[in-house]
């Protein structure tokens, strides 16, 4: 057996918030591999489906999920929920990666891991009921940061000026900047300043898992990865709408200026309500085909 093999270990139990501590303490034991490790180990994973090998991979990764996992504290949902999520985006990650393409397994995880804290997010969040269109969402998943960079009291509603600035550059309503903003601060936000172990003297912080805000080589790769991988999803998903659906739910849903009801009723001669039936009719066949794609993707990459 080759000395460098990393040891294995059990994957640490995460039942709540009460336990998040001891989690975060017992996943730093788990070794960081080199790229020579993970390689190899990746290779037993693909081409023989050796689960030691892929408890390896998972295992080395989980700081990683954690880190990321506190970016998205700041929408009122259990830390230890976000990481469980995290981890399942993980795992899946781990059934994808490719080792002979040349990247590291965090710039293809990370992908995975995002998107698995982002849909439990919009699910628990039911942003739905808030508005379903590119812009904003990405009001939603960008305020928290504009606001650090404005300078904004997390905990009150924004000034006049600040309210303005990030409508023009999301290109959303101000009246919807302000509405999410409050619906965001009844979430709560605990300080990064607050000790992991309470007032015990000498335990760190949570502000110690964030130590740098720029994003990593690996983030900024896996974030361009992610986004031709979604590009080329909806493309796909998209041919399975007829015209008139794709050129509706384009115009109400993937345009940062959708049209409103009365003007496409106005291009097709028919109801506002007849619009709207094909609008939500288009989106749910859009929502099954992209999850029958992202589907049958992870299936191929664990044949």
């Amino acid at each position: 057996m080759s000395e460098n093999k990393p040891r294995s270990m059990s994957v640490p139990a995460l039942g709540g918030e009460q336990s998040l501590n001891r989690y975060l303490t017992e996943i730093k034991k788990f070794p960081i591999l080199t790229a020579e490790q993970e390689y190899m180990l990746a290779k037993r994973y693909a081409e023989h489906q050796d689960p030691e090998a892929a408890a390896q991979l998972v295992t080395s990764h989980l700081r990683l999920v954690s880190k990321i996992a506190m970016g998205y504290r700041g929408y009122g949902l259990p830390v230890s929920d976000l990481i469980s999520e995290g981890n399942v985006g993980l795992m899946q990650g781990v059934k994808k990666f490719e080792p002979d393409r040349g990247f590291r397994l965090a710039t293809y995880a990370m992908w995975w891991i995002k998107a698995s804290i982002q849909e439990y997010i919009l699910r628990t969040w039911s942003l739905v009921k808030m508005g379903t269109t590119a812009a904003q969402k990405k009001l939603f998943f960008n305020l928290r940061r504009m606001k650090k960079n404005l300078e904004a009291y997390e905990d009150t509603d924004l000034h006049p000026d600040d309210v303005t600035k990030i409508a023009t550059d999301l290109g959303v309503a101000e009246q919807e900047v302000i509405n999410m903003n409050r619906r965001m601060m009844m979430g709560g936000d605990a300080s990064l300043n607050v000790s992991l172990r309470g007032d015990e003297e000498g335990a760190g912080q949570w502000q110690d898992w964030l130590t740098d805000d720029r994003p990593l080589q690996d983030e900024t790769v896996a974030d361009a990865e992610e986004a031709k991988v979604r590009h080329e999803m909806l493309t796909e998903a998209m041919e399975s709408l007829n015209e008139r659906e794709r050129h509706i739910l384009t115009e109400r849903r993937l345009t940062d200026d959708p049209q409103t009801l009365e003007e496409l009723s106005q291009v097709y001669d028919v109801s506002r309500e007849r619009i709207r039936q094909i609008e939500v009719r288009a989106f749910e066949k859009l929502q099954k085909a992209m999850t029958r794609i992202a589907g049958d993707r992870l299936m191929a990459a664990a044949a």
